[in-house]
């Protein structure tokens, strides 16, 4: 069994849905833990109401010069970091790919697929034999969702690189995973989906229901201690 307690984790869009789960269940088990996310309101309230998180930065992590700033601020606290959670992710929902913007296609790329590349690249100098990194990819990488072009690629692109990650850094003993969670309950989709979406999507669900964060939450802390040679898997609840 993986020792989560005293780990030091970094959780990137911490703050809320499923990065907040993770974030939880992280200082239930002892962690030590900072979130990376760029709402101060929500950071505050983080901050406020969970008096063992470690710290909170207010950091854009598809703004790669924003990330080594941030990280000015982690010399300061740790020489090292055990977990990282590249979890940060953003949906724009578009009736077809030819209405996506270009600013909102590299918005999304950025937010998504850049920044898991950033943060590790970032983080390896702090990782050590034994380190662990989780990226979170989605259900939506495995199959056709319309409405979703640019976040179907981001999410793709984040497989191809936690498969490349994970040979790279095999001859470190640094393990590189990656996670493909279905249909969940977050603040991104009740902002954008309406009852009649939910209940259409839930109708192709095995149990009828999106999945809770928590869920998520648990599932990740399997795969922190696994090794990681091509292993990434689906969650589809």
């Amino acid at each position: 069994m993986y020792k989560i307690n005293s780990k030091k984790v970094i959780v990137t869009g911490g703050a809320s849905g499923i990065g907040q789960a993770k974030v939880d269940l992280f200082l239930k088990c002892g962690a030590k833990v900072i979130i990376f996310d760029n709402k101060q309101d929500m950071l505050d309230i983080m901050l406020a109401t969970r008096p063992t998180l470690y710290a909170a930065i207010n950091v854009d992590v598809s703004d790669y010069h924003a990330l080594l700033n941030a990280f000015n601020t982690i010399d300061t606290l740790w020489n090292d970091i055990d977990i990282l959670i590249n979890n940060a992710g953003i949906s724009i929902r578009h009736d077809n790919f030819y209405d996506i913007s270009i600013e909102d296609w590299y918005k999304v790329i950025e937010t998504n697929l850049s920044s898991v590349f950033y943060m590790s690249k970032i983080i390896f100098k702090y990782m050590r034999e034994g380190s662990s990194i989780l990226n979170i990819s989605s259900i939506n990488a495995l199959a056709a969702f319309p409405h979703y072009a640019d976040y179907n690629v981001s999410k793709t692109g984040i497989i191809a690189l936690t498969k490349t990650m994970a040979i790279e850094l095999a001859a470190k003993k640094i393990r590189v995973n990656a996670l493909c969670p279905g249909a969940v309950i977050t603040p991104m989709q009740l902002k954008e989906y309406t009852d009649e979406m939910f209940k259409k999507v839930n109708q192709n669900i095995p149990l009828s229901r999106h999945a809770k964060p928590e869920e998520i939450a648990n599932f990740c802390f399997s795969f922190i201690g696994r090794s990681s040679f091509y292993n990434w898997s689906l969650l589809y609840h």
